[in-house]
């Protein structure tokens, strides 16, 4: 099995755009880039929208040779409803639309089905299991995104083949035991989590759903055979996010897991871009 993270945090936009292939099969998850609209009161630097552009269109490259694609929810770091001729011919697994989901996602689901339901073929796969030759892929049920409803749900997804792979979407942690649980039933071997949201600690993340989130990764560590645990997305939004984790990271390694970005596990550099906004700019004026 090969896994190939396309887009991240890490690689410089917001993004969990992730590619596997188990032999003749080829499966894309959430693909979609997006940058965060105000970061330290600053727009997005030309650097960061020269950067999305790019993972955009790579994503699409990627595409071509795609079968699978699954959407875990309908925000807009995870699909792009304005770009969708890729999808042309696909099969493509989709979040509910209209069953456990919030108003602003339920709006958004609704016009990205419109613009996709005449050029490929649409399946609901919240709790559902699917074959693709020979790579099984399982969809959780539907989990909050983050730490209740308000911002909607998201699904999990368990790639299985030559390998076990699991991915969380938008879970922010995990922060509950709901969210979790699905890894615990699943027992991969790698898994791709999108990570507590420090970047906004104390503002829009609490420092109870940190602790929540570390004590449930290390509840994962030691219930499964995990060896690769690939934290980003939304911890990556924080330059500090090595210190703040530092703990969790120390105790994986104790018990022979690896804990790293999307961008190390895809043997490149980390550009923290949102993170570094500020500096970007304040080197674009004094230069």
């Amino acid at each position: 099995m090969e896994i190939v993270p396309l887009a991240y945090d890490s690689f410089g936009a917001r993004s969990m755009c992730t590619l596997v292939r188990e032999g003749d099969v080829t499966v894309i998850i959430d693909p979609g880039v997006a940058l965060g609209p105000s970061r330290y009161g600053l727009p997005p630097h030309p650097l960061e929208i020269q950067r999305m552009n790019e993972l955009w269109d790579e994503i699409k490259q990627h595409a071509r040779e795609a079968e699978l694609f699954i959407i875990t929810h309908y925000h807009y770091d995870h699909h792009d409803p304005n770009d969708v001729e890729f999808l042309r011919g696909k099969r493509v697994l989709l979040k509910h639309p209209t069953e456990k989901i919030n108003f602003s996602q339920k709006k958004r689901a609704a016009f990205f089905i419109q613009q996709i339901k005449n050029i490929c073929e649409i399946e609901y796969a919240d709790g559902k299991c699917f074959e693709a030759s020979n790579l099984q892929i399982t969809l959780s049920e539907p989990v909050f995104h983050g730490k209740d409803s308000r911002l909607g749900f998201v699904v999990e997804v368990l790639m299985e083949g030559k390998k076990r792979v699991a991915y969380t979407s938008d879970v922010e942690g995990p922060i509950h035991q709901e969210q979790l649980q699905p890894l615990l039933d699943w027992n991969p071997e790698i898994v791709f989590i999108d990570g507590p949201m420090t970047y906004m600690l104390g503002y829009r993340y609490s420092a109870a759903s940190l602790e929540n989130s570390k004590k449930n990764l290390q509840e994962l560590v030691i219930k499964t055979n995990v060896k690769v645990i690939v934290l980003d997305h939304h911890l990556t939004r924080d330059l500090a996010w090595r210190g703040r984790m530092s703990d969790f990271i120390e105790f994986a390694k104790s018990h022979g897991v690896e804990v790293m970005s999307a961008a190390q596990y895809a043997g490149r550099e980390e550009e923290l871009l949102e993170g570094l906004r500020k500096r970007l700019y304040e080197a674009r004026e004094s230069g």
